[in-house]
C-alpha cells in the first residue's frame, strides 16, 4: 500500500474526502457500526457533488458536527489493494482539516458513535493510510 501526497489534481480524479478533525483539543473518530475499529470522518463523491461538499456532507453524517471550520491540506493518492479498491490501482482523494465547536445530539448514520481522544487510537480501520495522512497535516500545519 503506497500512499501519496500533492498540492493539486484534476477535480475530476478525485473519488474521497477526509477529514481530520478536533473539537476543544481532540482527535474526533468514528466507529462503524459494522467494525470494531476507529477511522476518520470521510467517504466516496456522490455524482455531481463538488468534493468540498462532499468534505461538509460526510463531517456531518459521519460526526454530527453542526457547527465548524473547514480546509483544505491536500489532495492524497492510494495505490495497492485496500478494502474500497482491490484493483490496485492509483486512487485520489482530497484531505481536509476541520475544528468542530458544536455537534448534534444524535447520529442518523452508520456510524455507532463518536470518540474524543487525547491521543490517537491504536486499532485503526485503515491503519496503512488514516495514520500517514494524520502525519501529513500536522507536517502541513493544519492541526
Amino acid at each position: 500500500m503506497e500512499v501519496r501526497f500533492y498540492d493539486t489534481i484534476d477535480d475530476a480524479l478525485l473519488r474521497f474526502a477526509v477529514i481530520i478533525s478536533k473539537t476543544d483539543g481532540r482527535w474526533v473518530f468514528c466507529k462503524h457500526k459494522e467494525r470494531d475499529t476507529l477511522e476518520v470522518p470521510g467517504g466516496h463523491r456522490e455524482p455531481g457533488e463538488a468534493i468540498y461538499d462532499t468534505a461538509k456532507r460526510e463531517l456531518y453524517e459521519e460526526t454530527g458536527a453542526t457547527e465548524y471550520t473547514i480546509e483544505p491540506v491536500c489532495v492524497y493518492s492510494v495505490t495497492g489493494r485496500n478494502r474500497t479498491k482491490d484493483t490496485g490501482e492509483e486512487i485520489f482523494g482530497m484531505l481536509y482539516s476541520a475544528r468542530i465547536t458544536a455537534f448534534e445530539k444524535e447520529l442518523h448514520s452508520e456510524i455507532e458513535k463518536v470518540l474524543l481522544l487525547d491521543e490517537l487510537p491504536q486499532k485503526w480501520t485503515y491503519p496503512l493510510i488514516q495514520p500517514r495522512l494524520i502525519e501529513e497535516a500536522i507536517r502541513r500545519g493544519c492541526l
